[in-house]
């Protein structure tokens, strides 16, 4: 065995040339895996909603949820970042880090029990930042990706974007170098704690449009102290973009040998060990590992549909991710009303949503269109 390697490597360069090459893919569908589940099967659900904490009976209970309005499980809104692997990370520029930004999402119907959903992924355009904060010149990626059911109906769509740059630039720029994670006493973590069973979840009791009131505060939903445990819960629903093991990993990086990252002895790892290992994510600018965008994306569909409840329908919800959420940060998720609005016989109504950390600072922020039921 020869000595560990340092992990002080330098990482590639954004060239012109690897832009030009990327800019030559836009309007082309982006080939890759299968998503982590194919079908919304009970065990696919239960993994998803535990992932990102969200005990809903509608999601986990089939007595329950045979009493709903749906008359069956269903499946929480975003368990499409499951059922596909090529829309939420970045492909092509190899080498150069991608930071999954936001999405703006849009659902034609809930999913429920059993949907068996296919979803082809096209990369819509691509932005050039010349100087950013954070990281020197930067890519905005942009995609766009359908769901269809088994026949052939479309189910959502969505828009989400990453932005790419180079991991030695992010370093070497440190915006985020002051960020320091978060320590908690035993009575400010029981405090955290006790908020968990104040949660309040609409369920199948209606809320109707016309109760709802402009201005009206959302009941929030916390998440955190966030743990690596949580980050490896959360994967067990979600599967990961490059997560793969022994033999299937080396014959993987043999065929990619720009999609992995060595440790510190040598082996390679995937570019998501940002969220678990603190080294690496220092290496590209963050302080320590942090979460994945999808999940506190996913987090602020746990606000909605716990306040729209059981008669509630998610139409679309928008959300930016600002900020990084470390391990050890504790996230708020919270929103209000800011419109209702009738769409012919829909009733509907916008909420503007944010994730607060225990800072004060906004790391996402976005809007939530639900349609209500109507007395």
């Amino acid at each position: 065995m020869t000595q560990a390697k340092s992990r002080k490597q330098s990482f590639d360069r954004l060239t012109d040339e690897g832009l030009a090459e990327l800019r030559s893919e836009v309007g082309k569908e982006i080939i890759g895996p299968p998503g982590f589940i194919t079908e919304a099967t009970r065990d696919g659900i239960r993994h998803f909603a535990l992932g990102i904490g969200d005990e809903n009976p509608l999601w986990l209970d089939e007595d329950y949820a045979a009493k709903s309005p749906h008359g069956g499980l269903m499946a929480p809104p975003f368990i499409l970042f499951a059922m596909n692997r090529t829309a939420w990370g970045a492909r092509g520029l190899r080498g150069i880090h991608s930071m999954f930004s936001g999405a703006y999402f849009e659902w034609r119907r809930a999913i429920r029990l059993g949907d068996r959903l296919a979803s082809k992924t096209m990369l819509k355009d691509i932005e050039v930042k010349q100087e950013s904060k954070f990281a020197g010149r930067t890519i905005k990626q942009i995609r766009e990706v359908t769901f269809r059911d088994s026949a052939g109906e479309v189910v959502a769509v969505s828009r989400p974007y990453s932005f790419r740059m180079e991991r030695d630039a992010a370093s070497e720029k440190g915006k985020y170098g002051k960020l320091t994670q978060a320590r908690y006493t035993p009575d400010e973590y029981a405090r955290i704690a006790a908020e968990y069973d104040q949660e309040v979840r609409r369920g199948n009791d209606p809320r109707y449009w016309q109760d709802v009131e402009i201005g009206e505060i959302l009941p929030h939903v916390v998440k955190g102290p966030l743990t690596v445990t949580d980050v490896i819960v959360w994967l067990l629903g979600f599967g990961g973009q490059w997560l793969r093991a022994h033999g299937d990993a080396v014959r993987w990086y043999s065929r990619h040998p720009k999609g992995g990252i060595p440790n510190s002895f040598g082996a390679y790892e995937p570019p998501e060990i940002v969220h678990w290992d603190d080294d690496l994510a220092r290496r590209v600018g963050v302080p320590a590992a942090y979460d994945y965008g999808p999940q506190r994306v996913s987090w602020l569909g746990h606000l909605m549909t716990n306040w729209m409840g059981d008669h509630g329908f998610l139409r679309n919800m928008d959300v930016e991710v600002r900020r990084f959420n470390l391990v050890g940060d504790t996230t708020w998720c919270r929103g209000k009303v800011a419109e209702k609005w009738k769409d012919g016989g829909n009733h509907l109504v916008r909420c503007e949503i944010r994730a607060e950390d225990q800072r004060g600072e906004v790391t996402a922020k976005g809007t939530a269109t639900v349609e209500l039921p109507s007395k």
